[in-house]
């Protein structure tokens, strides 16, 4: 079984017309692995809905919390891509053994339609949640990264490794 963890991120945000900002209503997680013709054993659970500029520490200890107290050693948590990294040093501390945990998130709503990532990154990230070593790492843009290697592009709007390993010629 593959445990699902949402915490929120621009994944799951919807766009108020009247406004023109961003909000939480509910998750479209289930309504995508639907779509996606997903045929895995997943439990999806929400921990909380928040944009990851405001998680707090205490957001961080119940995801911590969430994935020590799962059966499941396959773990793919949602999140938004501004303070991913921070929940992945997080993990990464908290010396969860024989568990992969695979964080990954959306640069534009899953209810904005084609022109979201939210649906690729989350295909991505249930292959490698299934396929990857224990460990914590970010899936985003088709990529798996490990944790302490990985940086979120501004400027691109990318992510891409801190350390990218060249070869020879």
């Amino acid at each position: 079984m593959i445990q699902v963890f949402i915490t929120g991120g621009t994944f799951d945000k919807e766009y108020n017309f009247i406004t023109g900002e961003l909000y939480f209503k509910d998750t479209h997680l289930k309504e995508m692995f639907e779509r996606g013709r997903c045929t895995l054993d997943i439990d999806i659970k929400t921990l909380m809905m928040v944009d990851s500029l405001e998680m707090t520490d205490a957001d961080r200890d119940i995801v911590v919390h969430n994935c020590r107290k799962t059966s499941s050693k396959h773990i793919l948590i949602t999140h938004g891509t501004d303070r991913i990294v921070e929940t992945a040093k997080v993990l990464a501390d908290a010396n969860i053994e024989g568990k992969t945990m695979v964080l990954t998130g959306a640069m534009v709503p899953y209810a904005f339609g084609t022109s979201s990532d939210g649906f690729f990154n989350l295909g991505s990230a249930l292959a490698f949640v299934q396929t990857l070593s224990p460990g914590v790492y970010i899936v985003m843009n088709g990529r798996y990264f490990d944790w302490d290697n990985v940086k979120k592009n501004r400027r691109t709007g990318n992510f891409e490794e801190v350390n990218p390993i060249e070869f020879p010629n």
